[in-house]
């Protein structure tokens, strides 16, 4: 399935860029969008004709040069210059996923006719996005204010046959790609630098991705928790519903159902028990778990208007007869939910790892480090030392990015967000929790293998059928390393085979 998706003035829901990215769909601008586009820049065109009166990014500097007048015959060179000024970027190149996203954003921004861009700059956007060919883009640079500034000068370069792009693995010089497809370079017009620099595409990018990857993980961290509930010879009252509707918060009610499904038809779980209680780690799975989803559900929110809305400066309202330089390319509201995402993450791999301890501490009949001949066999010691150093690592970069701001640009932007540092701290807390998780599922898989020949629900017997295809029963001593690996690796192929996107 290959079909188009058109880019319009309808609300682009997270949903929506889901099947976008998982069916592969090309993107294409609906006439709505390609009549606001070329309306806005139509005016633009004509108000700079007939007003020599300085307007802001149009035909002055930018920053604390917002004062200095530029002549209208230097107007694309004034572009061009910002453009290759800005690209500044360092450190790690941005993920490819991201990337492809920043110019899907992108586009959507420049749709909705504000920006006074020239069709053939967003139809090149889109020409990049539908032939894979991403721009090379670096992680650290932006300040999330004044827009993604330096990240955002590395997706446009392409634009002007310069700078880098990744085609089919390999990094090319933009200018060959270009030759190769038969484009022209695209000749900016006023405003289009800025235009294309504005915004708060970095950001929301890595924040779409991190949504649709943690409502994944979330789903597999109360797949999991439910097998080694199992494994721990835990208790179901906790689960029990009639606990969650008198606190009611919507996330822990749905953990708790969620858990009860998983848990349904059970041996285990519901043989007799000799202790009364289970340690938080299990027993708080729903509050716990649930106030994470309950985070989900709001940065969500935040997204979807972000990826709805227009973040470049100045603003043009052809209707109107108005350009306003205001501010949406501050990044403060992304930078405060991409920071309570980190949090909420994190304790989904803190509550993980105490279960991983749990599993392998010999309680409950279970073996010391799960491996028979503990002391010839180290088992399972070591994968909970290293789900403890991911914890840690996460813990340290939950700590927010939004609470500081360092002056730029001469005084003139003296209060940034800060919320690209938050996103890319975010996109690392994430993919921890992934190997944690992981981690958890070995564990759990493990343990629950001398629980024979009493079986857990049909539904985590088959999830544990598939898994053990993969990862065997460990017997003796081997590399866990590899065990990780291909744990990792079966937790992303199951969430797609069995389409449980964005459950």
């Amino acid at each position: 399935m290959n079909t188009t998706h058109f880019i319009s003035s309808e609300i682009l829901e997270l949903t929506t860029i889901c099947d976008i990215i998982f069916q592969n769909r090309k993107i294409e601008l609906s006439e709505t969008a390609i009549d606001k586009i070329q309306k806005c820049r139509d005016y633009l065109d004509e108000k700079i004709k007939n007003q020599d009166e300085p307007i802001y990014g149009i035909n002055t500097g930018f920053g604390s040069l917002c004062d200095v007048k530029i002549s209208k015959d230097k107007l694309t060179q004034l572009q061009e210059n910002l453009v290759m000024s800005h690209a500044c970027g360092t450190g790690d190149e941005v993920p490819q996923p991201v990337v492809k996203l920043m110019l899907l954003l992108k586009v959507q921004s420049l749709s909705y006719g504000h920006s006074g861009v020239q069709l053939e700059t967003v139809q090149r956007l889109i020409d990049f996005y539908n032939n894979d060919v991403l721009p090379v883009i670096y992680t650290q640079g932006s300040l999330g204010a004044s827009g993604d500034l330096a990240p955002l000068a590395h997706l446009a370069l392409p634009l002007i046959a310069k700078g880098e792009v990744r085609y089919k693995g390999n990094v090319c010089k933009a200018q060959e790609i270009l030759t190769q497809f038969n484009w022209d370079p695209i000749q900016l017009k006023s405003k289009e630098g800025l235009a294309l620099l504005n915004g708060t595409q970095f950001m929301s990018a890595y924040g779409v991705h991190l949504l649709l990857e943690s409502y994944k993980l979330s789903y597999f961290a109360d797949l999991i928790s439910s097998i080694s509930l199992e494994a721990f010879d835990g208790r179901i009252e906790p689960f029990n519903e009639l606990v969650h509707l008198v606190r009611p918060h919507q996330g822990q009610i749905k953990t708790a159902e969620r858990v009860r499904t998983f848990l349904e038809e059970s041996e285990l779980i519901q043989q007799k028990k000799e202790h009364v209680q289970d340690p938080y780690s299990f027993r708080c799975i729903p509050q716990v778990h649930g106030a994470t989803k309950d985070t989900l559900s709001f940065v969500s929110k935040v997204f979807k208007t972000e990826i709805n809305a227009v973040t470049d400066n100045p603003n043009i309202f052809v209707g109107e007869d108005e350009i306003i330089s205001g501010g949406n390319f501050h990044g403060q509201p992304l930078a405060l939910a991409l920071d309570y995402l980190k949090i909420a993450v994190a304790e989904l791999g803190n509550i993980s790892e105490r279960r991983i301890y749990q599993l392998v501490s010999g309680l409950r009949g279970l073996p010391a480090f799960l491996v028979d001949n503990p002391g010839l066999n180290s088992g399972f010691m070591i994968p909970q030392y290293t789900a403890a150093s991911i914890v840690s690592a996460n813990k340290q970069l939950a700590s927010p990015a939004s609470v500081d701001s360092i002056v730029s640009s001469n005084g003139q932007e003296d209060h940034v967000s800060m919320g690209a540092n938050a996103a890319t701290q975010c996109y690392k807390v994430v993919y921890n929790l992934k190997r944690v998780l992981s981690i958890e599922l070995l564990n759990a898989s493990q343990a629950i293998y001398f629980r024979k020949p009493l079986k857990s629900s049909p539904l985590i017997e088959s999830f544990l059928d598939s898994y053990r295809v993969e990862v065997p029963f460990v017997k003796e001593d081997l590399i866990f390393y590899n065990l990780i690996e291909k744990t990792l690796h079966f937790i992303d192929d199951f969430y797609i085979e069995n389409e449980l996107l964005f459950d």
